[in-house]
């Protein structure tokens, strides 16, 4: 089945300021992002921006986008609109890939959307894979996810979780525990749906707007990698990283 990757894309950053323009290689970091899921075998790639350079650089580079209000408080409620703008049934498949992304796998990206046929009992599909490192699972900034049986999110967390009650303080428990892979697969019924979902407690004291997904008894199937995917770029030094790759 045909399935659409929407990437949005934010002017603004505090870290990294115009971040979607930023050269790599020659091309816009939005561009590389949009040219590296084109292997995922989607129908339809578009950015969804909020500004209308970022909007034009695509176009120089034949990747659609279409211009969203830019006082969206996430990247959730832009996708929303999005799909309104582009005219979706509300059964259309839906990957979102975040624009900082240009080395993500593009497998990775036709698992979540093959995943959301498999898993009818779920509203949303996304991913993660083991942590092998003490630091990272001790890291706030590493959000973790633990699993039910049928390989469903029970919770997400920036805390280390699960606690191995017995183990050394910092010890990796077996089987390892899970990072969360921020990217997702919707309905883009549900997608559409979600902005007008009253926030969770959970989420707000977390950050973490999956967990108004799991607090409104929704459930999300995940897809365990068998290895982490390429660094996202958040900062200068991730971009300059990046950009060493690509020369």
């Amino acid at each position: 089945m045909s399935f659409t990757v929407l990437i949005p894309a934010r002017l603004a950053s505090t870290r990294l300021p115009r971040k979607p323009l930023a050269d790599i290689g020659g091309l816009p970091m939005i561009v590389r992002v949009a040219r590296r899921v084109a292997d995922a075998g989607a129908e339809r790639i578009v950015v969804a921006c909020d500004d209308a350079d970022i909007a034009a650089a695509c176009a120089a580079h034949g990747v659609e986008a279409v211009l969203t209000r830019a006082d969206h408080p996430s990247g959730s409620d832009r996708l929303a609109e999005a799909c309104t703008l582009l005219g979706l049934d509300g059964t259309a498949r839906i990957v979102n890939v975040q624009g900082d992304e240009p080395l993500i796998d593009p497998a990775l990206v036709r698992r979540c959307a093959d995943l959301l046929d498999e898993r009818p009992d779920c509203v949303m599909s996304t991913a993660a894979h083991a942590i092998d490192s003490a630091e990272d699972f001790a890291n706030r900034n590493v959000v973790k996810v633990v699993l039910d049986a049928a390989g469903r999110a029970l919770y997400f967390s920036r805390a280390p979780i699960p606690c191995w009650r017995d183990g050394a303080p910092g010890a990796l428990a077996e089987p390892a525990p899970l990072r969360h892979v921020g990217i997702y697969g919707y309905r883009a019924g549900f997608l559409r749906r979600f902005p007008a979902l009253e926030p969770a407690p959970l989420e707000r004291l977390e950050s973490l707007e999956q967990l108004r997904v799991l607090w409104h008894g929704e459930r999300i199937a995940v897809h365990v990698a068998a290895h982490a995917p390429g660094a996202g770029v958040d900062t200068p030094e991730d971009l300059e990283r990046v950009r060493a790759l690509f020369a």
